[in-house]
């Protein structure tokens, strides 16, 4: 939530031009917090010593990673312009 929140913020609230980038909430958001969910589970199982479910919750990491990747949610916030603008 705390890496997603600069980037949401910005989007939400005026980003390129001052337009909302709604995807950002309905995509980016969910991804970010499934992802987090699903490191947890894998790092719980890890600990636990069980392969099977910290291999399962791991694909779904990286389901959701790719997912993330593909409809460009995790692209980070946007970089202020500098002086090359």
């Amino acid at each position: 939530m705390l890496a997603w929140a600069p980037y949401g913020r910005h989007g939400i609230f005026g980003g390129f031009e001052g337009t909302s980038e709604w995807n950002v909430l309905w995509l980016g958001l969910p991804v970010m917090t499934l992802g987090g969910i699903a490191a947890g589970l894998t790092l719980v199982a890890l600990a636990g010593r069980k392969w099977r479910r910290a291999l399962g919750a791991a694909a779904a990491l990286v389901a959701l990673a790719g997912f993330g990747v593909a409809f460009d949610v995790l692209e980070g916030p946007p970089l202020a312009c500098g002086p090359v603008c």
